[in-house]
């Protein structure tokens, strides 16, 4: 098995009917959010595709802290709105204490370990 360093998050969104819109506006303030307020994230890339109806989010952190940092700073009540406006489910790619994987039970977001990495 190669290490990895820092963490990877691909979310997946499908979008609810006339959700859209709601999802621009409340990604806007997350970016806005991250720029201002994550030392950590490496990465935090939206992609929508031509029909409007998905997306995928592509966050990438340091460290697990980073990652924590970052979900404090965007806090519960963005959180949710944003997870409002889709049906959502992800991965998060790297290592993982087996504290941060028992938090990841019964939510949305599956955990990967490293297998094959480059240098």
């Amino acid at each position: 098995m190669k290490s990895m360093s820092g963490l990877l998050g691909i979310a997946h969104f499908k979008f609810h009917e006339g959700k859209i819109e709601e999802f621009k506006r409340l990604s806007g303030k997350c970016r806005q959010i991250v720029q201002k307020h994550d030392t950590g994230t490496l990465r935090y890339d939206i992609f929508i595709n031509a029909e409007q109806s998905e997306a995928i989010v592509v966050e990438e952190y340091v460290d697990a802290q980073a990652l924590m940092d970052h979900s404090t700073h965007i806090g519960d009540e963005l959180s949710a709105a944003i997870m409002a406006t889709a049906s959502v489910h992800g991965e998060l790619l790297g290592e993982l204490s087996d504290e941060f994987r028992a938090q990841l039970k019964g939510s949305p977001v599956q955990p990967f370990a490293p297998f094959l990495c480059l240098d």
